[in-house]
């Protein structure tokens, strides 16, 4: 009950306060992290983290199956703001098991295999940039996904029993590409090719005028309801 009353403070906030100070808000109350998959929203946070000197810690997981795209945009980035950006990557005897017992692309296969190599890959990792964090900032956007559409400014993650803030929630992807551009910030060009949610290689593609945001990851799956574990009810 207190934490939810925590939530509703926030959330009460978040209508009145900017990005910048909801972010100082959380920094002086507890640890706090950014993470970052270096997509157009995920740069506009960055964006807004280092030009402010936020003291944030900002972090990123390498699943070991990302776009070269992606490395670049991600060495841009600290080469433009001269910041760290951490690392997290896949406990490397559970990717050797995975692939030794059932091959790079196990995830075709099946929605539960799709599910075990986003667990290995990505979920596993987090968890490790979350312990002893008070809060976590995403790029989440509430017109990502019909999952996404329900979502406040701040939510309680109970898996991981911390709070998370997504201060673009109500951004447009035109608001973040207008963004981008007026401030000259790196992205993947990826995005100028179809490609508009991008996660590891093997599992994204380049979507249609028209299509929904998420189609074009794990396309291979049916509905638009789809995530890999990172963000969950």
């Amino acid at each position: 009950m207190i934490l939810q009353e925590k939530i509703n403070e926030l959330n009460r906030k978040a209508e009145s306060l900017g990005i910048v100070e909801c972010i100082k808000t959380l920094a002086d109350e507890g640890k706090t992290i950014f993470t970052t998959s270096f997509g157009y929203e995920d740069q506009v946070l960055s964006d807004i983290i280092f030009t402010n000197a936020l003291p944030v810690d900002v972090v990123t997981l390498d699943t070991g199956r990302l776009f070269k795209e992606t490395y670049s945009v991600f060495y841009q980035t600290v080469q433009k703001y001269d910041k760290q950006i951490k690392v997290y990557s896949p406990d490397s005897h559970a990717v050797e098991k995975l692939m030794t017992g059932k091959g790079p692309f196990s995830f075709y296969e099946s929605t539960d295999n799709r599910h075990e190599c986003c667990r290995i890959r990505k979920v596993e990792p987090l968890n490790r940039a979350l312990k002893r964090v008070a809060f976590w900032i995403t790029g989440i956007r509430a017109d990502q996904s019909p999952n996404r559409q329900g979502t406040h400014f701040f939510e309680v993650d109970e898996k991981r029993g911390i709070i998370k803030y997504n201060p673009l929630l109500k951004w447009t992807l035109e608001e973040v590409k207008i963004y981008i551009q007026e401030n000259k910030v790196p992205y993947n060009i990826l995005h100028d090719k179809g490609f508009v949610s991008i996660g590891c290689e093997p599992c994204t593609r380049a979507i249609e005028p028209g299509e929904d945001f998420r189609a074009g990851r794990w396309w291979w799956e049916e509905g638009s309801k789809k995530e890999c574990g990172l963000h969950t009810k």
